[in-house]
C-alpha cells in the first residue's frame, strides 16, 4: 500500500472554504482509492479537520511514513515557516513518523487553463437589461455589445506581508495575459487584503485605461468568506459606477483539474523517495 497523501492548509475561521477543502480531500480520497493510497487533509491554524487530528488518525489506522503537500497557491515564507514547525511538532508526537513533501502546487499551466475557464464563463454572461429614462417612465434598454479588447481583467490573489510573495502574484498576471488572456485588454494586479491595490484600486486602473467591462477573477482556491469579500468590494465599486460592466468570476475550486495537479505532485514526491 501506497503511502497517505495529507493535505495541509494554513486555516481561517471560514466555513466555506473549510467545506470545500473537505470536499476536495474526499474527492482526491476516491481516486486515489483505487491505487490503494488513502487521503487525509488538515489545517494548522483555527479550522477543522485540525492537521494534529488528521495525523493521529493516520497513525492510528497504521500509517508512519506519508506525503505532505501544502495546498497553496503562495510560497509564503510566513506560511511555510509555519507548516514547517507543525509538522516538527507532530514528529515529536508520533517518533516513528516520516514525511516527504510534495513540490507546491506554484504556478502550473493546468491552474492557469482553470482560470482562463473561469475567466471565459464570467465573459459569456448574457449581460442584462438596462432601465432607461423614456417619456417620463423606464424602458429596458439592450445593454451595447462589449469585445473582449474592451474588456480588462483584474487578478486578485491573497495578499502577503511578505513582498516575494505578492511579486509572484504579478509574474503570474503578466504570464496569464501573454499565454491565455492575451485578447483581453489588459491584465491588472490586486489584493484581498494586506497589499495593495486592492479590489476597488485594480478595478480603477482598469476604467482609466478605458475599459467598458471589468473581469474581476480570484486567484484563489476555494470559496469562502475571502471570495465573498472580494466580491463584495467590486459589486461595491460596480454600483458607484453604473456605466462600467464589471463581473465576478468564480474560483479554481473543487475541480478535477485541481486533482490532476496535486496527485502528479504526490506521485513526484513517492518517485523522489525511492531514490
Amino acid at each position: 500500500m501506497k503511502p497517505p497523501l495529507l493535505l495541509i492548509g494554513q486555516g481561517s475561521l471560514d466555513d466555506g472554504g473549510s467545506a470545500e477543502f473537505g470536499r476536495f480531500v474526499h474527492r482526491l480520497r476516491c481516486r486515489l482509492d483505487r491505487t490503494a493510497a488513502d487521503v487525509s487533509g488538515g489545517y494548522i491554524a483555527k479550522a477543522r479537520p485540525r492537521l494534529s487530528d488528521s495525523i493521529a488518525s493516520l497513525v492510528a489506522r497504521g500509517h508512519h511514513r506519508m506525503v505532505a503537500l501544502p495546498l497553496s497557491l503562495a510560497g509564503d515564507l510566513r506560511t511555510g515557516t509555519e507548516i514547517a514547525a507543525a509538522m516538527a511538532r507532530e514528529q515529536e508526537l508520533h517518533p516513528t513518523l516520516a514525511c516527504d513533501y510534495g513540490r507546491p502546487l506554484g504556478c502550473d499551466p493546468r491552474l492557469l487553463s482553470l482560470l482562463a475557464e473561469r475567466l471565459a464563463d464570467a465573459a459569456a454572461e448574457v449581460p442584462r437589461l438596462r432601465l432607461v429614462a423614456a417619456g417620463g417612465g423606464l424602458l429596458d434598454e439592450e445593454p451595447e455589445e462589449i469585445g473582449l479588447g474592451e474588456t480588462a481583467v483584474v487578478l486578485v490573489g491573497d495578499g502577503s506581508g511578505d513582498p516575494m510573495v505578492n511579486a509572484d502574484v504579478h509574474g503570474v498576471s503578466r504570464l496569464f495575459w501573454e499565454t491565455l488572456a492575451h485578447e483581453y485588454m489588459t491584465v491588472e494586479t490586486a489584493f484581498a487584503s494586506l497589499a495593495r491595490p486592492g479590489v476597488p484600486g485594480g478595478i480603477e486602473r482598469c476604467r482609466r485605461l478605458g475599459a467598458r467591462r471589468v473581469i474581476v477573477l480570484p486567484y484563489l482556491l476555494f470559496a469562502g468568506g475571502l471570495l465573498e469579500k472580494v466580491w463584495g468590494q467590486a459589486m461595491a465599486y460596480a454600483a458607484g459606477h453604473p456605466d462600467l460592466d464589471v463581473r465576478c468570476a468564480e474560483v479554481i475550486g473543487d475541480c478535477e483539474g485541481l486533482a490532476d495537479v496535486v496527485v502528479e505532485r504526490y506521485e513526484e514526491a513517492l518517485e523522489r523517495a525511492s531514490h
